[in-house]
């Protein structure tokens, strides 16, 4: 998938293959720069396409193969999905040493948010607290 998705101009070498009953259930390569999408990960696209066949949200039981150590935002999505594991054949320092440094971004989640290099600021609206209020009180939904 990753040397796929370079072949064919669609972004980094980055490949994803995701496996559930040794069927493969999802794939993804890197389209951020083909589909000018900064979430098109190679883990993501692989990730969507696994839970639209699946028919859920959640990976259970199956296994992620990935040419590459995710990185964050990858990372947070692979926890949010809960697959059984995931296995990868080359480390963050190998894809920084071809251009792909994501170190500033695993730096940057254990920084205050006041002194993040992009400006969070907290904006506190009384709309926002009642939505969540009205998720709690919400009787047939679906937790995840």
């Amino acid at each position: 998938m990753a040397r796929h998705g370079v072949e064919k101009g669609m972004g980094g070498p980055f490949g994803c293959l995701i496996v559930k009953g040794g069927q493969v259930i999802g794939r993804g390569c890197n389209r951020v720069t083909s589909t000018n999408d900064p979430t098109a990960h190679a883990e993501v696209v692989a990730i969507r396409d696994a839970c639209q066949n699946l028919g859920d949200y959640q990976l259970t039981d199956c296994d992620v193969y990935t040419s590459c150590e995710p990185c964050p935002m990858c990372l947070g999505a692979l926890y949010w999905a809960r697959p059984r594991r995931v296995i990868y054949a080359a480390t963050r320092d190998e894809a920084a040493d071809a251009g792909f440094d994501d170190a500033f971004i695993y730096k940057e989640i254990n920084v205050a948010v006041s002194d993040r290099k992009i400006p969070f600021d907290y904006l506190s609206l009384a709309e926002a607290a009642a939505l969540f209020g009205f998720w709690k009180e919400k009787g047939n939904k679906k937790l995840y």
